[in-house]
């Protein structure tokens, strides 16, 4: 586990990070009341939320971005594994700092998380959704950084001032659409099934079926909900995978080809090169 706390402003960044063999169990509390936002890269570990007597749980934590309170009694714990390593990315506020935060961004706290800047319980869940493609690129690109020092503080800063720009963002947008919450739940469910069958997906008729949406709502509430269409998510999600396999030398180019479905592999090399613009065979781990 690699865990770097980084102080920005009246913000505090924790950046975490794990890729074991073997499954491990981490757990993490807070020395004072926050207000929080949680962002997720690779994988799609486990997370609870502990406290009171009481959790909360999340599965599908690939690409989520989740907002929070919670108080010094509240225990974070990841689960994680071999096949589902850590990314998270944590910017965290106190309540007390919100009036000093620059260029107004503690009133958008005020107006978009009012449940947490008045929580009513030692943990609340604030609105989440998944990142859309423009964050998750942010969020790559702060696991990827070769950055040191000073230049490497910068580079942060401008990061997460992005991050946060895109998720409020993308708060004030969720207002305005019109998916209810039991739809919203099916299409959470939609991308966590293709997410757990990147080798073989289902059909759009199949999808449709296993959560219950005619394939008209499915792919119009899918886009709108994640930024992206469905299987325009399937092959980000399947080259991401491959790139992991590879950079971390779980997999040879062929065997990772086959891991996400490709049988030609010069199909699937010429489909990783449109998203990253390198080959498979240039990726240095």
């Amino acid at each position: 586990m690699v865990r770097d706390i980084l102080d920005i402003n009246d913000f505090t960044i924790l950046v975490e990070e794990a890729n074991s063999k073997t499954v491990i169990v981490d757990s993490c509390s807070f020395d004072e009341p926050l207000i929080a936002v949680a962002l997720y890269g690779s994988g799609n570990v486990h997370l609870a939320m502990k406290y009171a007597g009481k959790e909360k749980e999340y599965e599908n934590t690939k690409g989520l971005a989740l907002s929070f309170y919670a108080d010094e009694t509240v225990e974070c714990v990841h689960t994680v594994s071999s096949i589902k390593p850590l990314q998270c990315i944590v910017i965290a506020t106190s309540p007390k700092n919100l009036q000093k935060l620059p260029n107004d961004e503690g009133e958008l706290f005020t107006e978009l998380l009012e449940q947490l800047v008045n929580p009513s319980d030692h943990y609340v869940e604030g609105p989440r959704f998944f990142m859309t493609p423009e964050m998750q690129h942010i969020v790559d690109g702060i696991f990827n950084n070769s950055y040191e020092g000073k230049a490497k503080m910068m580079f942060f800063r401008s990061q997460i001032t992005a991050l946060l720009s895109h998720f409020f963002w993308q708060l004030s947008t969720l207002k305005d659409q019109g998916i209810k919450s039991v739809e919203r739940e099916k299409l959470y469910e939609a991308k966590e099934i293709l997410s757990q069958n990147l080798d073989t997906p289902p059909s759009l008729t199949e999808l449709s079926r296993k959560i219950g949406l005619n394939t008209f709502k499915l792919k119009k509430d899918f886009k709108e909900l994640f930024g992206v269409p469905v299987f325009k998510y399937l092959q980000n999600e399947r080259m991401t995978m491959a790139h992991d396999l590879i950079r971390n030398k779980d997999a040879t180019v062929q065997e990772a080809a086959w891991h996400v479905g490709y049988d030609s592999l010069s199909s699937f090399s010429n489909a990783f090169a449109k998203k990253f613009g390198f080959r498979p065979s240039e990726i240095k781990s």
